[in-house]
């Protein structure tokens, strides 16, 4: 069965004369998505304000929605999971591999503003400093509840889904792999690696190379998840297990008076 069979498309009708789970689809999503992503969160970076970086997040969730039919969403992985069983290895995974960088950060970079996590904190606008126990409970459940589902879904679907069958076709599952974790990774570099301070925009090239690194070998993991699973829902578990971890680190060690 190919993309091609008049039975089985895998685009809806008003694409499907544009559109195929090819490379060149692939990389005209890539390019539109990546370019947009990068200003909004480089945009919020400076404002503080990640409205519509959460709201970019549900547009990449729903583009496999709008774009592809039945048959093409289950080619992305956007079925029950096979393997129900690796969803709590995928979680662990993702946790573990954030705790990973978490721990190479301090030994390389120290505790300042040239550690992920630390900047990544300092982004996280309004909090009252110091905070009491239940305070912080409260806005940490709020904070880990937006984490593990806007990025996590709306990337996964994205990166592991339908990028990722773009690229499989033509470069097989293990470079399509190593493609789509180098989109995700790079793209990062707007979240850290290229830094706003009060001087201005800022670029760390050890931190960023490792930022870079964690984060592609973390997609790597991420894509082994839905393998593993039998179904998406393994990456975007992984991810929330990530982001569930970054969170927790955030709250309970990094801001002032964890």
């Amino acid at each position: 069965m190919t993309d091609n069979t008049a039975s089985s498309p895998s685009f809806r009708s008003p694409f499907r004369r544009w559109l195929r789970l090819d490379v060149r689809t692939g990389l005209v999503l890539l390019a539109l998505f990546s370019v947009v992503r990068f200003g909004l969160v480089l945009e919020a970076n400076v404002s503080r304000s990640y409205g519509l970086v959460s709201a970019f997040f549900v547009v990449m969730a729903l583009t496999p929605f709008l774009l592809l039919t039945r048959v093409g969403r289950r080619r992305t992985g956007m079925t029950r999971p096979a393997r129900p069983i690796y969803l709590l290895s995928a979680a662990l995974a993702g946790g573990l591999c954030c705790g990973i960088l978490i721990v190479s950060a301090g030994m390389l970079f120290g505790w300042g503003d040239d550690n992920a996590f630390t900047y990544i904190a300092g982004t996280y606008a309004g909090l009252p400093s110091p905070m009491d126990d239940q305070t912080r409970l409260i806005l940490f459940l709020v904070f880990a509840g937006i984490g593990m589902t806007f990025s996590p879904v709306g990337e996964e679907l994205f990166y592991r889904g339908l990028l990722h069958e773009c690229f499989s076709a033509r470069l097989g599952q293990a470079r399509a792999a190593a493609v789509d974790a180098a989109a995700f990774a790079l793209v990062h570099l707007a979240h850290f690696g290229l830094v706003w301070r009060v001087t201005g925009w800022t670029f760390l090239p050890g931190p960023a190379v490792w930022w870079v690194g964690g984060l592609f070998v973390t997609g790597l993991i991420f894509f082994w998840s839905r393998r593993a699973s039998g179904s998406i829902m393994g990456a975007i578990v992984a991810h929330a297990g990530f982001n569930l971890a970054m969170t927790g680190w955030i709250f309970y060690g990094v801001l002032p008076g964890a």
